[in-house]
């Protein structure tokens, strides 16, 4: 007759129990199976039929290792396919593929059995094992010889997986054609998901960043988190994170996104390049014109610009010369061209600070550290991470191995330069960073 071992070799539903098949009388073909009592209920009621008796103090304290925590191991497989899978009809598939697979046995190094659906891989092994084991995996040895990754595994296998400690290791889009356990095909579908979502991110900030500068805009003014928030929010999606791999994935456009952030701040003010010849009237008014953060007192429709050789910010003393054709000059009070600017008082005018939202000043920085290898970008780096957008930069060495670098960016609130300074000197080798102007030295 014939004979069949349940037990050494279980169902994957957890069945357990000794078949064999015996010539009864008249001929007829008896089969006898045989199993515990506790094998009886998990055949007849499954394994969920076990939770009726946790709480019954005569049994015996569950944890790793013990039979119970076997018993529930399929089960767990279950809830953990349900977790992995957004789709339900999806996760009904691979159930149903599970259900009616056969299986095969295999042994780790350490002896123990896992069960696999028939016709699996090392890969399915790996993924078995730990879901970054998966994701490392490079090549495997069933038996003591080395073997493809595609190969089928057979009952009462010896399976080692090597795996890669490279950063950014991940698997192979090859693995989805070859794997046949649902927990490897999903695992491998979430990294490659993963990746594409975080490429499509790096992507749309790209995209909105170069929409952003093509049309002059200030992007720290405009790229705010509570801005791009409440964009994301308006476009429905969950995330400023969803919002930049929308525009990445080209669901929505770039510059749709940077219309909507300027409107959340007011909208673009007009501006004028006629230049009107400056009078000053007796009655002192402050009209605000452009987006330079500083009023001409008692004049408006006036360009305003910023004077690049002294590169005031607020809250520095400041002073308006107008110029021919180019409107106002805003210059510090101690830069040191105004001596020059004073010879001629009827061309010098009253000015003020009142900057914007979508103000952005130009601030300039001289850093002086020891060389070493990688000073600049450990510089570039902290800038970075202090939201300044870095315009140019200059690196000088001295004979005596003395760095000096200079940084010029642009910031939408001058009044946080103290604290991105404070991080610049942070860095190691650092001695002394200052702001530079076209006058004395400031810190």
């Amino acid at each position: 007759g014939r004979f069949k071992d349940y037990i050494a070799m279980p169902k994957f539903n957890m069945y357990q129990s000794l078949h064999t098949t015996v010539i009864g009388p008249g001929g007829k073909p008896v089969e006898i199976q045989i199993r515990t009592h506790e094998m009886h209920r998990r055949a007849e009621y499954g394994v969920a039929a076990h939770w009726k008796y946790k709480d019954q103090p005569n049994r015996t304290a569950v944890g790793p290792g013990s039979p119970r925590d076997g018993d529930m191991g399929w089960l767990r497989s279950l809830v953990d396919w349900q977790q992995e899978t957004s789709d339900p009809g999806e996760f009904l598939d691979s159930l149903r593929f599970e259900i009616n697979a056969r299986e095969v046995f295999v042994f780790t190094p350490k002896g123990e059995v896992m069960a696999l659906p028939a016709g699996s891989t090392p890969v399915d092994f790996a993924y078995a094992v730990h879901t970054e084991v998966g994701h490392r995996t490079i090549g495997a040895r069933v038996n003591g010889k080395l073997v493809p990754l595609n190969s089928e595994l057979n009952h009462g296998d010896w399976v080692e997986i090597f795996t890669s400690k490279a950063e950014g290791a991940g698997p192979s889009q090859d693995w989805q054609h070859f794997v046949k356990s649902a927990r490897a095909r999903n695992k491998i579908r979430q990294w490659f998901s993963k990746e594409r979502r975080e490429e499509a991110i790096d992507r749309g900030k790209e995209l909105l960043t170069r929409a952003m500068r093509k049309q002059n805009l200030p992007l720290q003014r405009l790229m705010t988190h509570e801005a791009l928030a409440a964009v994301a929010a308006e476009f429905k999606y969950v995330d400023i994170s969803g919002l930049y791999a929308g525009v990445g994935d080209g669901h929505t456009s770039a510059q749709s996104v940077m219309e909507k952030l300027v409107e959340s701040l007011g909208g673009n003010e007009s501006t004028d390049d006629d230049i009107t010849e400056v009078s000053i009237p007796t009655q002192v008014t402050k009209t605000k014109f452009s987006d330079s953060g500083v009023v001409v007192r008692g004049v408006g429709d006036v360009w305003v610009k910023l004077a690049r050789c002294c590169t005031p910010v607020p809250p520095d003393p400041i002073l308006g010369f107008v110029t021919r054709g180019s409107g106002v000059s805003v210059h510090r009070t101690d830069c040191t061209n105004v001596s020059d600017l004073k010879d001629q008082p009827d061309r010098i005018v009253d000015v003020d600070w009142a900057p914007t939202q979508s103000s952005v000043f130009l601030v300039e920085i001289q850093v002086e550290a020891l060389d070493r290898k990688s000073l600049l970008s450990d510089v570039t780096r902290v800038l970075s991470e202090n939201h300044v957008n870095i315009l140019a930069a200059s690196v000088n060495t001295s004979s005596d191995r003395v760095a000096i670098s200079r940084f010029a960016f642009e910031m939408g609130d001058p009044k946080y330069l103290s604290h991105v300074l404070s991080a610049v000197r942070r860095i190691d080798g650092v001695f002394d960073v200052y702001r530079t102007t076209g006058s004395k030295r400031r810190s």
